[in-house]
């Protein structure tokens, strides 16, 4: 009489003999779901890896099968072997899944990053035109910068606005928010809401709410227009000037202004200072996968007369920080603790400025500034997409490989201990001080 055998049970699976959930405490049932969620996303990412393994596999032919040889109740002789191969079976597919969570183990560090979308992502509720060509220029990287961004946002919404119809039993102060909402969700799909959007969206629904119900629709969709000019006008274009002028008496003959990227604001400033006569070279520093120095540095050079200009890349920053005098960057977001929210590599940029005692100044508009507090780029961030990554002209020096992935973090947190001073329309402030401009401005909040 053949004796059974036991076969060890697959890695991940839950024993068969383990007690009922009910008389589990909340912690071992917590753990026993996270061990079968953990089993069967490494399951999922097994089954791509062995169905790539099974087409790559040269075909064999297969052995001549004798099942006359075999009787049914034969056991012993079936019993080892099929034994055997489940043990195999069971190994390889262990292999194959640590293999798999290794590789999604590595991924899902990044899983809370702002991943870049297709270009055609579906298109979910009522969507204006303007709004999903928006979302399409937002998400191949046309419209980029955040003062760029946010200004096209507005002016798409003024279209949105003008061509909504409030509905019967409605009002248009509570029915428009519910219109504006699936607009939102739409361009926040394209690419992650930036953080001017998100102040500017945050104004627009304010100014909303406190619409007169009994104002004429067309008169209180104008009204609503005109509000978001005045935004526009006053947080952005006149607080630009603003910043040109204080940042611009920082300025003098014979400096050398060393940027990172492109900054709209920084841009501004230079063609300014040059405009009014002022002589003083421009050291323009870029990095990969966006290349944005290239578009500051063709317009410095097609200024009449051109300015000097030095384009380098980001590892030939030590060899050139000993002739700069000052340096200016922009922002993304402003954060209360100080710390500046900018274009991946500005972080690098004023640590290094700050170790050869050269000023750092940071031009911003008081519109970034976000009441949170960042300490890191790594819990917020945004990935850049892989076609800036490998362009198509070197594609064939870079070919394809299954376990390399590339990832471009398009932002990063410089601290404040490596900033000198914040340039914004209300003044010259210390980086200690950022959590004073609402009171500045008058307001409670931005």
């Amino acid at each position: 009489m053949p004796v059974p055998t036991k076969l060890e049970a697959p890695p991940g699976s839950t024993p068969t003999s383990q007690p009922s959930q009910k008389s589990m405490t909340k912690a071992e049932r917590r753990e026993l779901q996270e061990r079968q969620r953990a089993a069967k996303l490494a399951q999922k990412s097994a089954q791509p890896n062995t169905a790539a393994a099974k087409d790559s596999a040269p075909k064999q032919p297969k052995a001549p099968s004798t099942p006359s040889q075999r009787k049914p109740g034969d056991a012993g002789a079936s019993g080892p072997v099929k034994s055997s191969s489940a043990k195999e079976a069971t190994t390889s597919s262990a292999v194959t899944v640590d293999d798999g969570a290794a590789v999604s183990r590595g991924l899902r560090i990044f899983s809370h990053f702002g991943l870049p979308k297709p270009i055609g992502h579906a298109i979910k509720g009522d969507i204006h035109p303007a709004i999903i060509r928006l979302g399409l220029l937002f998400s191949e990287f046309r419209i980029c910068g955040s003062n760029a961004r946010c200004i096209a946002t507005l002016n798409a919404f003024k279209t949105v606005i003008q061509d909504y119809t409030t509905p019967s039993h409605s009002t248009l102060s509570r029915h428009l928010m519910t219109h504006l909402s699936p607009q939102i969700t739409h361009l926040v799909a394209a690419r992650p809401m930036s953080v001017t959007m998100g102040n500017a969206i945050r104004q627009l629904k304010l100014e909303i709410s406190g619409s007169d119900i009994d104002m004429i629709e067309q008169d209180a969709k104008d009204a609503l227009c005109q509000k978001i000019d005045k935004y526009i006008r006053e947080r952005i274009l006149i607080a630009d000037e603003v910043i040109q002028e204080l940042a611009g008496r920082k300025i003098n003959d014979g400096d050398v202004i060393l940027t990172y990227a492109r900054s709209s604001i920084v841009e501004k400033i230079l063609l300014n200072a040059h405009e009014e006569g002022k002589r003083f070279s421009v050291i323009v520093v870029d990095s990969r996968p966006l290349l944005e120095g290239k578009a500051l540095l063709r317009t410095l050079t097609n200024a009449s007369p051109p300015v000097p200009c030095t384009y380098a890349l980001l590892p030939a920053l030590p060899s050139l920080m000993t002739e700069v005098t000052t340096v200016l960057l922009g922002a993304h977001s402003l954060s209360a603790n100080g710390a500046v929210y900018s274009r991946a590599g500005t972080a690098l940029v004023a640590m290094i400025a700050k170790g050869h005692s050269v000023p750092v100044m940071v031009c911003c508009e008081t519109y970034k500034f976000s009441e949170g507090v960042m300490l890191d780029g790594f819990g917020k961030n945004e990935l850049a997409p892989a076609s800036f990554s490998t362009p198509t002209k070197h594609a064939q020096l870079h070919p394809a490989t299954p376990n390399l992935e590339v990832l471009n973090p398009l932002y990063d947190l410089t601290p404040p201990s490596s900033i000198t001073a914040v340039v914004t329309e209300v003044g010259l402030i210390p980086p200690s001080s950022i959590s004073s401009i609402p009171l500045a401005l008058g307001r409670t909040n931005l």
